[in-house]
């Protein structure tokens, strides 16, 4: 069994009683250095990081393979991967890239197909001079977005 399946494998037992958390990211080097990125529902705590690293550190045998092992969290700056993350961050600031431009706004929903962004805009008045803020929602399919980041604001 390859080391990439020994890992996999343990990838599964390690978060079967742990259904919140998923993987993101899982690669091996030619160096066979173990590179993992989980993510939660909730988030993901450092209890949970060391824990599958544990797992999986006590699982493999140094005397068949030298490796190195990382786990860490997913890095907030990072586009989403997967549309539980758009569930995670709901309420959340985002921007998202679509084959059409660009729309930033706080998601208030995700559903099987597609995200809602809200966001307020200012457009000129109907009757008379000056501008007016509106709220507004654009609903974004999924197989139209490009990119999703959250928008961090200090």
């Amino acid at each position: 069994m390859s080391l990439e399946d020994k890992v996999n494998k343990l990838l599964i037992s390690g978060l079967k009683d742990r259904p919140d958390i998923f993987v993101l990211d899982f690669k091996i080097s030619e160096n066979n250095d173990i590179n993992i990125i989980i993510d939660g529902d909730k988030g993901v705590t450092i209890d949970d990081i060391v824990n599958l690293s544990r797992h999986i550190e006590h699982n493999l045998d140094r005397e068949e393979e030298d490796f190195a092992l990382t786990v860490s969290s997913v890095d907030i700056t990072k586009p989403f991967h997967l549309k539980r993350q758009f569930l995670k961050n709901l309420n959340r600031p985002l921007k998202v890239k679509t084959q059409t431009g660009e729309v930033e706004g706080v998601l208030i929903a995700v559903d099987e197909n597609q995200i809602t962004l809200e966001n307020k805009v200012r457009e000129p008045k109907k009757v008379g001079k000056g501008k007016v803020t509106v709220v507004k929602q654009n609903r974004i399919p999924f197989d139209e977005i490009k990119e999703a980041k959250v928008v961090l604001k200090f």
